[in-house]
């Protein structure tokens, strides 16, 4: 299957008035393409948008101080459409995740005239958590070689869909070996939910949100590809040149709304709601201490060797065409941003932030509707509370535990448990849980057997 078909057509649409074009000397039209269903672009979409922080930083002296803005947000399933849109001019930036942005780069070095730059990054997983592949929640598929000869969904030319493709590669499982099906983020969870699609592969935070209204349940998350997992910001090379003030002004913002995030993580996420329609308590999985995404809007050598693997990933395919990566990638903009704001660019740069280590001790989580959330710094604590709070009758949002091999955050509900003796273990994936209970004499148990045993005695 080739590039063109996967992506589709892109018109260019030359000489029309479109949103990214100045509508006067003195007005500057900042157009963009954001994705408020996908957690990792909210610290460049939805949360800078709803909280004014573009306006905050965009420039007002020197050739600015007559100039007035006009700010215009266009809101998308997944990155694909941003890029189309961007080649026909109708928008100037682009927030999107790691697979579209190459694609992005690359279908823009294919015009003869047409360029994007990658400015910034806007948070990350290192292990590369983030997408996942799901299925139904009774279904009998618990490993993605069982996936051999079924349908399987993804947003094409998504992140997800890159990631997919990179998993069956690993997996030597070729495209004539499965059915794939191009489904958008929300068609993809609904027939998931419905069981009409064997298995959908999609980003942050579509599989957490199957996984929490009980209709899907992982086989494969994105950590097993050993790649970092990460989105960021393209914009119009013509708009940056003439505007580089304005870009900057951007990043700026990204950097602000990531520490908003982190200042209240309780507060951004019941805000987020709200902007977004995705609950609170999978968008807690994401942003409160331990979450799957660090915030910080840095190029990374890390992210610029992650890239190009992914660029080779769609190689394979024969689905990408070349992308220079020197003259796509430019720090320029962030360092710029960066010394506006006093901070120290290079230490942000070579900080990574491994769940694995990052998690370790943090304490589990149980989310009380009416007292909000309390934690626990031992299993036995955990469980006991749990079970307390259960026999009351109290509502409960959600609780959190974590995955031993990777670190990663999990609902409680949907995490594998081992009981090894007195000793309770939380996995992510079942053959890991498997393993580690046959390695220590102990037994895969229900979730709900787990708090049982800890069950306030009659009496």
């Amino acid at each position: 299957m080739g590039f063109r078909n996967l992506i589709g057509g892109v018109v260019l649409a030359s000489g029309l008035a479109t949103l990214a074009s100045n509508a006067s000397a003195d007005t500057i039209n900042i157009a963009i393409g954001h994705q408020s269903m996908c957690t990792d672009t909210y610290t460049a979409g939805i949360v800078v948008k709803e909280l004014g922080l573009l306006e905050k930083y965009l420039p007002k002296d020197g050739k600015y101080s007559d100039a007035e803005y006009e700010v215009s947000w266009a809101d998308y399933s997944s990155g694909g459409p941003i890029t189309n849109q961007m080649l026909a001019n109708k928008l100037n930036f682009g927030v999107m995740g790691d697979y579209p942005l190459i694609v992005n780069g690359a279908k823009f070095q294919e015009t003869e005239s047409l360029r994007t730059v990658y400015v910034a990054g806007t948070g990350y997983n290192l292990k590369g958590s983030g997408n996942a592949i799901v299925v139904p929640v009774d279904s009998d598929i618990y490993s993605i070689d069982q996936l051999e000869g079924k349908e399987v969904s993804t947003p094409v030319g998504s992140a997800a869909w890159g990631m997919l493709l990179k998993a069956m590669q690993d997996n030597e499982i070729p495209t004539s070996e499965y059915v794939l099906k191009n489904q958008s983020p929300a068609v993809g969870a609904a027939n998931i939910a419905a069981g009409k699609i064997d298995a959908h592969s999609d980003f942050c935070p579509w599989s957490e949100i199957m996984e929490f209204r009980g209709t899907g349940r992982k086989i494969y998350d994105g950590s097993e590809t050993g790649v970092p997992y990460l989105h960021g910001v393209v914009v119009r090379e013509d708009f940056a040149k003439e505007y580089p003030e304005v870009v900057q002004a951007f990043i700026k913002a990204v950097w602000e709304a990531g520490e908003w995030i982190r200042e209240d993580p309780m507060k951004a996420v019941s805000l987020m709601e709200g902007w977004t329609g995705v609950e609170k308590e999978v968008l807690y999985l994401y942003f409160s201490e331990g979450g799957h995404l660090t915030l910080e809007p840095s190029i990374k050598t890390e992210w610029v060797d992650a890239l190009k693997f992914n660029h080779g990933v769609l190689v394979k395919e024969k689905a990408i065409p070349p992308l220079d990566f020197d003259a796509w990638i430019t720090e320029d903009y962030i360092k710029a941003a960066y010394t506006d704001l006093g901070i120290d660019y290079e230490a942000d740069k070579a900080a990574l932030v491994d769940p694995v280590e990052a998690n370790k001790g943090l304490p589990m989580e149980i989310w009380h509707a009416r007292d909000g959330v309390s934690t626990y710094p031992s299993m036995p604590e955990f469980l006991t509370a749990l079970a307390e709070m259960q026999a009351t009758g109290a509502k409960l949002n959600s609780t959190y535990v974590y995955d031993i091999e990777t670190g990663l955050k999990l609902f409680g509900k949907t995490a594998f448990w081992v009981k090894s003796g007195d000793t309770y273990s939380t996995f992510l994936r079942k053959g890991e849980a498997e393993t580690y209970a046959s390695a220590n004499a102990g037994e895969l148990i229900s979730f709900e057997a787990a708090v049982a045993d800890f069950a306030p005695s009659e009496g």
